[in-house]
């Protein structure tokens, strides 16, 4: 019988993702509609392992209801993490919210490379928020998807380099730790037998 949670069925994973709850990150994952049904999807596993992380649908006109009232709290400053030849690194993203008082609330578009792409330039609302980009310096571990592209990486690899890049680079690791250790686990289990080292 599967665990309701990871949705394996031979192999749980749940206790080996890292508790990041005391880290004060704001994030907020924002997934295209296809995204929830997808095993693949590892933003979950990212909003389970932070506690100021949020989930939810993107719609291209409308902002969901708990997110945009996230967005208009007063201690927090909005971004898109969306790489672009306006965007920002997360560090001048940090400093902008600080001049402000505030916590950057960084807004992960939760989807393949196509969707997200879709997903900013089909939403103003989206267009209108600050751009931040990573400086990506490694390639993707991620190997449940076809047609990776080099530089793109899946959801939880995102969230560890914002941590690494927000000065918490042990928790980024044990993020990645998680995520080899995920991808060797699920392909054991979809191969019908126990994972073993």
């Amino acid at each position: 019988m599967a665990c309701s949670i990871c949705q394996l069925n031979h192999n749980c994973v749940c206790q080996q993702l890292p508790d990041l709850s005391h880290l004060p990150l704001q994030l907020a994952l924002l997934l295209h509609e296809k995204e929830w049904q997808r095993e693949t999807n590892t933003g979950r596993w990212l909003s389970q392992s932070l506690a100021n992380c949020s989930q939810h649908t993107w719609q291209r006109l409308d902002i969901d209801a708990a997110l945009a009232e996230k967005m208009h709290r007063p201690d927090l400053k909005p971004f898109v993490l969306f790489p672009s030849e306006q965007s920002m690194s997360v560090h001048q993203a940090q400093l902008s919210a600080e001049r402000d008082n505030k916590t950057p609330l960084l807004i992960i578009l939760d989807g393949t490379w196509q969707e997200a792409q879709k997903m900013q330039r089909k939403s103003a609302w989206l267009k209108a928020l600050p751009q931040v980009h990573l400086n990506v310096t490694q390639e993707s571990d991620y190997t449940l998807r076809r047609n990776q592209q080099p530089g793109h990486l899946c959801t939880l690899e995102v969230g560890a380099g914002l941590l690494d890049e927000l000065g918490y680079a042990d928790s980024g690791t044990q993020l990645r730790e998680f995520l080899r250790h995920y991808l060797a686990v699920f392909q054991a289990d979809k191969s019908g037998h126990q994972f073993s080292q």
